[in-house]
């Protein structure tokens, strides 16, 4: 029974054996190559897979995943001859296992070395300047060259960006000290740009401000012609309601005359800034007789308008 029993366990073990080489599960993101007596043979996708046992095995597990492949930091002399301390990090994925398997050896060391020759490349290239303000330029081109080398080995370079450069002490320096020459040199530009708006539009205020002043003072020179024009033009008329007065033999037209002068004298007379003290004239009697005669003549005046507004003829005016 004993040799039996271990006929019958070394079976087992021999048929798991057996049975673990046929069945072979691909997890998902991988893919695994198939060799045959170690030539290639084909590419086994992620899930359940039936290999023929002693011929067939597995080669290369292939991750098809998106990788992070940090690129070592290196020194890099520019067109300037400045030395710069860059280093860089790629994003790679994998689209032919077979190639990736078999096209290289050492995957990753491969695509590393190939970033950074060509990261001195790029960098030698350019200026200082350029390096520090075209990121962006120096990254396109790094990838347009990794990817296409890249391509025979079955990989796909989707992104490659510099991480950090670094100047040496003594260039830091330097671009600070001139960075700050060159804002203030933009403070100082902005001031004077500020201070002649201001003045442009303080001009303008004034100017506009004269222009108003001047287009008041037309308004008020033409109503003061005006109000000017309209009392002569009473004046006037006064004057040749008086004279018609007179010549109809009316004695108040005299009387209001005197009385209009009597009464502007006394006026001058009172608001005199050197008068202290008004004496009133003894002939208060004569200024009141030429008020009353002021007040008969308005009223005669106002007779003889009464029937040119009726539309009749006035009678002669009487003698006083």
């Amino acid at each position: 029974m004993e040799p039996v029993g271990i006929f019958v366990g070394i079976l087992v073990v021999l048929s798991l054996f057996i049975l673990f080489s046929v069945i072979k599960i691909v997890p998902q993101g991988y893919e695994y190559t198939v060799e045959r007596f170690g030539k290639y043979q084909k590419t086994i996708s992620p899930g359940l897979h039936l290999l023929v046992p002693f011929i067939d095995g597995v080669g290369r597990k292939m991750n098809m995943m998106e990788q992070v492949l940090d690129i070592p930091s290196q020194e890099v002399i520019t067109k300037d001859n400045v030395m710069v301390r860059c280093d860089a990090i790629a994003f790679i994925q994998v689209m032919d296992a077979a190639a990736a398997a078999y096209e290289v050896s050492n995957l990753e060391r491969a695509i590393s070395n190939l970033a950074m020759t060509n990261v001195r490349t790029v960098i030698g290239s350019l200026d200082l300047d350029e390096v520090l303000s075209k990121r962006d330029d120096i990254n396109t081109r790094l990838l347009h060259v990794i990817d296409a080398a890249t391509n025979p080995w079955g990989v796909k370079v989707t992104r490659i960006e510099i991480k950090d450069l670094s100047p040496p002490a003594d260039i830091n320096e330097a671009m600070a000290r001139q960075m700050k020459a060159e804002r203030l040199k933009r403070a100082e530009i902005l001031t004077a740009e500020g201070e002649k708006q201001s003045a442009i539009l303080r001009a303008e205020g004034e100017k506009q401000a004269a222009i108003l002043e001047a287009e008041g003072r037309r308004e008020a020179a033409f109503r003061d012609a005006e109000a000017r024009e309209r009392e002569a033009q009473a004046e006037a008329q006064a004057t040749r309601d008086v004279s018609d007065a007179i010549a109809n033999g009316d004695v108040q037209a005299v009387n209001y005359f005197v009385a209009q002068k009597y009464v502007e004298a006394f006026e001058k007379l009172a608001l005199s800034p050197q008068q202290k003290l008004v004496i009133v004239p003894a002939e208060m009697t004569g200024l009141v007789g030429s008020l009353g005669g002021i007040g008969e003549l308005t009223k005669t005046i106002m007779e003889k308008d009464a029937p040119r507004a009726n539309g009749s003829v006035p009678n002669s005016p009487r003698g006083i």
